[in-house]
Formats: structure tokens, sequence, C-alpha cells
């Protein structure tokens, strides 16, 4: 188990309790018991000169305790070996008794089917967002995201928090290979840590681009001094939310009606207009073409606010004579039926060349 800061894997659950161990653990450990006592008991009266359906036989009435009498005659020796097999029998097969009600009682039966159909639930995902920490910043990240429409998985290593997420979730050490992998970021898209140490969170980006090249890897950094060793580490983003909300409080004072007309474009949803991100495809109709020559803004109603080139650049404002080329992404500004039009434009859909605007 990998340790960070001298932290620990969280247990598999609610139902972790009880020297560590889950019901439905003991209830496994209580039927292997139970199924060693019988082999012993069978072989034991194999010895004793039984044959083996009669040992069979012999073992299971002995350590029920339904008492038929003997199938052969037995000496000392058998009679002792008797009083230890009714012995260790009983006090088995009480304790697997006594779990077994114990899973079906306390509701952890119903738990661990709701676990099993969520763990089908992520094994079924691909592309999903994979959220490390159900802290403040967890808890919003998720909420945007499922707003959006993005699928999502949360992973904590608190039961009690595990419990009152809404979304499919993964209870363990995020420090932990296997946890992640739980929460399925073999396919995922994207993996966020929003964990509360920075330590961890470095961690996490390490594991995850370990497990994913390619796999966008956004970090959360509570310390300025970590930004720039999750960057170095893998992360493509890096997110201070300190310092971010300072940002937006002295906007507020310089500008505030423009950081509440992006609140609500961009988180509201009150308005008709919204902002989003569409990128050209290679065999986008508007590869090779000028925004003026594509009649973009004729053609979908949409207006495009600023091109990003694949090499990171921005032309903001873009004129009608910007050449459009595959990987660039257009950041668009319109309702909801534009910005569809356009993304259909900016894919491979060759049905719309002719489209005619909204």
């Amino acid at each position: 188990m990998v340790r960070i800061g001298g932290q620990r894997a969280g247990r598999a659950g609610p139902a972790g309790r009880a020297g560590g161990r889950s019901p439905f653990r003991r209830v496994q450990i209580g039927l292997g018991l139970l199924a060693l006592v019988v082999v012993v008991g069978t072989v034991g009266f194999l010895a004793l000169g039984f044959s083996l359906l009669d040992a069979v036989y012999q073992t299971v009435v002995t350590v029920s305790t339904v008492g038929y009498g003997f199938t052969e005659r037995i000496g000392a020796a058998g009679k002792v070996f008797t009083i230890v097999l009714i012995l260790l029998g009983v006090g088995t097969a009480l304790y697997t008794f006594t779990v077994t009600l114990e899973l079906l009682i306390d509701g952890h039966m119903r738990d661990l089917i709701r676990r099993r159909r969520m763990e089908r639930e992520i094994a079924a995902m691909t592309g999903h967002v994979v959220v490390c920490g159900w802290g403040r910043v967890g808890r919003e990240v998720a909420r945007y995201l499922a707003n959006a429409g993005q699928q999502v998985v949360v992973v904590d290593r608190d039961p009690e928090r595990v419990e009152s997420v809404p979304h499919p979730s993964v209870c363990g050490d995020v420090t932990d290979d296997d946890t992640l992998v739980r929460a399925g970021v073999e396919r995922a898209g994207t993996l966020i840590a929003a964990l509360d140490t920075d330590a961890d969170n470095v961690f996490v980006t390490v594991a995850g681009r370990s497990f994913r090249p390619d796999l966008h890897v956004i970090a959360r950094a509570r310390n300025e001094s970590s930004e720039a060793k999750l960057l170095r580490v893998g992360a493509d983003r890096v997110v201070n939310p300190q310092r971010l909300g300072g940002d937006r409080m002295a906007a507020f004072v310089v500008q505030p009606h423009v950081v509440d007309f992006m609140d609500v474009v961009m988180h509201d949803g009150s308005l008709e207009f919204r902002l989003e991100e569409l990128t050209v495809d290679a065999r986008s109709p508007l590869r090779g073409e000028t925004i003026g020559s594509a009649r973009v803004h004729q053609r979908t109603g949409a207006l495009v606010l600023a091109v990003r080139r694949p090499d990171g650049t921005f032309n903001t404002n873009p004129s009608p004579e910007t050449e459009l080329a595959a990987g660039d992404v257009l950041i668009g500004v319109g309702t909801e039926r534009q910005l569809a039009t356009l993304g259909r434009f900016a894919s491979d859909d060759a049905d719309h060349r002719s489209a005619p605007g909204p």
C-alpha cells in the first residue's frame, strides 16, 4: 500500500467495521472455515474406517448437531475426534450464521448489491471524468460537470463522505493505484486531483500520467510553490482556488458587470446565450476556409470570439480573413441551437456544408 503524508487507505465502504473487515468478508471467512471443518471431519472419519459417503454424512450430522448416531462402531480415538469436531464445527457454524444474519439485518447486502451495480456502471464508462476528493472543491467540480452532461466518478477515502456522493463513486485511498483502476482511470478522459494536500495531488497526477500518457490531468494547488511542481510531474492545468477567489473578488471591484455577465453565460444558464468551444475536425467543411468565405455567422447565427491554434496561441476577435485549419478551437457565443449548428460545421458532418442559417 502506498502511503503519502502518513495517510492510509480507507476501508472499502461503510460496512468496514469490526476489526477492519466488512460483514461480507466475514461471511466469506465463515463459509471457508465451515468448508474446512467438513473436509477435516470427512478425512478423519475416513481414517476411522468409514466409507466416503458415510464419512461425509457423519461429519454433517455431527457439525449440525442433528445426532442420528454413528453408521459404524468407533473406539475411544473416534470419540475424542468426534468431541473435537463438535466443538470446532458448532462454533464455526454459529459464527457463520451470526455474520450472515448481521449481513442481512444491517442492510449490508443491499449496500453490497448497490455497490456491485455501481461498479458495473463505472466499468461501462468511457471518456468520463474522475474527480479525486469529495471536499468543497471536489463537490463543486462534480456538480458543474454533471450539470454540463459529463459522466463523473468520484473517489474519496472517507466512507461517510462517499455515502453522500450523488454520482458513481469509489471508496479508497486515491494514492493507491488499485483505487484509480476501480474508478476507470484507464478509460477516462480527464483526471481531476482535488485533494486536501498538494503532496497527494502530486502523487495522483504522477499515477494518472503513468496510466495514460494522453490523459487530461487537472490538479488543485493549495500553495503557489506547488504549481510548478504539479506541472513538471505531468498536470496539464493547475488551479489555485485561493488565487482564483482573490482575483474574482478584485474583478468585482474593477469590472462587476463583466463578471456578472460571464457568470450568467458560463454558469447560470438563465440567459439564452452561452459560450462554448468547438474543435475543427480534419474532415470539417470549415477546414481551409476563412471565417468570411465559410459565412460562419450567416449560416449558424453564432459569433466566433476567438480562435485558438494548435500551438496554444489565441487569435481574439478574428477577422473574416482568418483561415481555419484542422485542430483549431473556436470559442463561440450564441444560443444552444446556434452553437449546435456551428458544432456540426466544425465536425466532419459534410451534410451541413450548405445548411441554411437559423
